[in-house]
């Protein structure tokens, strides 16, 4: 039993364009209890990433005005994705090697969702509990 992303993927985000206050996505984060809002280009491509973290450390800290600040002032640029078809085990390489917590799944070049260290972790345990379970079955008599 081999996990790809495309198993684990969360198709649930939220996705504004650059030019949206942070006051606005803050507001949508909050109704939709989203720790993250995705920013997506005109064409509808991800050019972006803004967390609870950004918007506390980039924005509150330093007393920022949020209906004045625009997402693409804040954004994290430099996404982490994988193909749909990706092994988990090269999505949590990914994650540990960058310490990234959301990392991005495409399918043909489209935003299939995220999947978040969260996710990855409770999945990766129920996958170890089958591959032991399936292990010990391996090593029962025949007879």
């Amino acid at each position: 039993m081999v996990l790809f992303a495309k198993d684990i993927v969360e198709t649930e985000f939220l996705t504004m364009p650059p030019q949206r206050s942070v006051l606005e996505a803050a507001k949508a984060m909050a109704t939709r209890r989203h720790g993250f809002v995705i920013v997506m280009s005109p064409e509808g491509t991800p050019i972006g990433i803004v967390t609870e973290w950004d918007i506390l450390a980039k924005v509150v800290a330093p007393g920022r005005d949020p209906a004045e600040v625009r997402l693409q002032d804040i954004m994290s640029a430099n996404l982490v994705s994988v193909d749909a078809n990706e092994g988990i085990d090269r999505v949590a390489k990914l994650m540990a090697q960058d310490g990234t917590r959301r990392v991005l799944v495409t399918k043909d070049g489209k935003l299939l969702g995220v999947i978040r260290v969260q996710t990855i972790l409770a999945r990766m345990r129920d996958y170890i509990d089958s591959i032991s379970a399936q292990i010990a079955r391996a090593q029962l008599p025949i007879f």
